[in-house]
């Protein structure tokens, strides 16, 4: 299954959520603490979802592609 990569406004502010992760929660929050540092944004890990503050849904996928994910963009 592939993770899927939402985009979202809260608040009148972009997030980008990332869901659909089939393994470990710990593996995903390991992810979650990596793409934080590597895009210098905030975040958090919640509900099995990844939030994200800012719309870097092509940073993100490209990303996890390098990874060996497959990626599926969803909305916007």
């Amino acid at each position: 299954d592939p993770i899927i990569c939402k985009y979202e406004k809260r608040k009148g502010k972009p997030i980008t959520i990332l869901e659909g992760y089939n393994g470990a929660d710990s593996d995903f929050k390991k992810l979650a603490k990596e793409l934080k540092t590597t895009l210098s944004v905030g975040g958090t890990f919640k509900d099995g979802k990844i939030i994200i503050q800012g719309d870097y849904r092509d940073h993100i996928m490209t990303l996890l592609k390098e990874k060996g994910f497959t990626v599926k963009r969803v909305g916007g």
